[in-house]
């Protein structure tokens, strides 16, 4: 039932709010909700395994949600922080950053998420009290951090992106240059991040398999994608550092123009993603661990998947979500709390409902329509506290 899954914050100032890209605030609105879909499905999954009712399904959003968010998130977290490095002296910026940050992940790490293992723990221990659970969780371990991890992760990310500034400005040039390309011939700039992230991720995925986790306390990530996560970061910086309405996620560029030929791009490594998988629950019998061979494959289907789903999704909320209504407008204020405060929501709906014999897809769509309502709401009074809105 436990997930590392997160997103982004959408506080990455941007120096001209006249100038704003509507189909990125958008975009990220709509990953927040993947983000709670993600965690309403996993206990009804193969790989959940926390519940007895389950739906094949929901094994195929884990596995395409797996493949490619938390790289998103981190990309899109990337494209406006050289804008605001160039506008805001670097202690401005670090203010912010662990106001926006560092704050809310110590107050999720000590309370959220604790309040959200709680659940699990008292399934396992019934006559567990939450005071014994908490002191235990903080002084002895596990102390897992959630969803939240990325927090404290982008804000490393940030702060180093922050000394990376101040040593050459220029740095990412090369990265905008291609991306200015990319608004003609995106290829271009996919096969770049279909290079690059595979030769970062395939050799860690081996070395380490898809499993292990780095973790001190509550600080974790997700080992085999310790260099995967900066290299989005970073791309996404160079995307974001200049000329960023005139290169690939330029509204007139083809990305917008051919988004479905990146979502059927995506297709393909997605359908042998699921080989390898059905190779290993039938030929390999689910070995502890696998190949190199297949460690190698599956990364390259990963990194392929990744790319084209990144570049489906962009194109597509470029092409037809940029301008007129939408619900995700009425959330974006609240997505980043929504994220803040739904872990817990999810792992109690799904404790209460566990004894209950009802179909995986009737759990399943409870506890999602509950979290979205009830975070989205939770969040909304949280912000009305004076000076919460900054944080949230």
């Amino acid at each position: 039932m436990t997930s590392h899954a997160a997103t982004p914050t959408d506080a990455e100032a941007i120096p001209n709010l006249n100038t704003r890209n509507v189909a990125l605030d958008r975009v990220r609105t709509f990953l927040t909700l993947v983000v709670l879909l993600h965690h309403a499905v996993i206990p009804y999954t193969y790989f959940g395994q926390t519940d007895a009712k389950s739906w094949i399904g929901f094994d195929a959003i884990i596995l395409a949600t797996d493949s490619f968010f938390m790289a998103m998130f981190f990309f899109l977290s990337g494209l406006f922080v050289w804008p605001s490095l160039a506008d805001k002296e670097a202690e401005k910026f670090l203010r912010d950053r662990l106001l926006r940050l560092a704050l809310p992940f110590a107050l999720a790490a000590l309370t959220v998420i604790p309040i959200a293992y709680f659940a699990i723990a008292l399934r396992r221990s019934p006559g567990t009290t939450f005071a014994v659970f908490w002191w235990k969780t903080i002084t002895v371990g596990p102390w897992p951090s959630g969803p939240v991890w990325f927090a404290w992760v982008l804000l490393a990310f940030d702060l180093t992106a922050s000394v990376l500034y101040r040593v050459s400005p220029n740095l990412v040039d090369p990265i905008n240059r291609l991306s200015l390309r990319g608004c003609g011939r995106p290829t271009d700039f996919f096969i770049f991040l279909l290079v690059m992230t595979a030769m970062l991720y395939i050799p860690m995925r081996i070395y380490f398999g898809p499993g292990r986790w780095f973790e001190f306390g509550p600080f974790s990530v997700q080992a085999s994608r310790v260099l995967l996560y900066p290299a989005y970061f970073m791309i996404g910086v160079g995307v974001g550092a200049a000329n960023l309405h005139r290169g690939l996620l330029s509204m007139d560029g083809r990305l917008a123009k051919n988004s479905w030929v990146w979502a059927v791009a995506a297709l393909a490594p997605y359908c042998l993603l699921w080989a390898l998988i059905f190779v290993k629950r039938g030929m390999l019998e689910n070995p502890v661990w696998l190949p190199a061979w297949y460690e190698a494959s599956y990364g390259f289907f990963f990194s392929a998947f990744s790319a084209a789903t990144l570049f489906a999704i962009l194109g597509y909320f470029l092409r037809f979500k940029r301008s007129g209504r939408s619900m995700l407008d009425r959330m974006q204020a609240e997505a980043y709390g929504m994220f803040l405060v739904h872990y817990p929501i999810v792992l109690w709906l799904q404790y209460w409902l566990f004894d209950f014999e009802m179909p995986a897809i009737a759990k399943a769509t409870v506890v999602f329509v509950l979290t979205v309502v009830s975070s989205w709401a939770v969040t909304g009074i949280l912000r009305k506290i004076p000076g919460a809105a900054r944080v949230l």
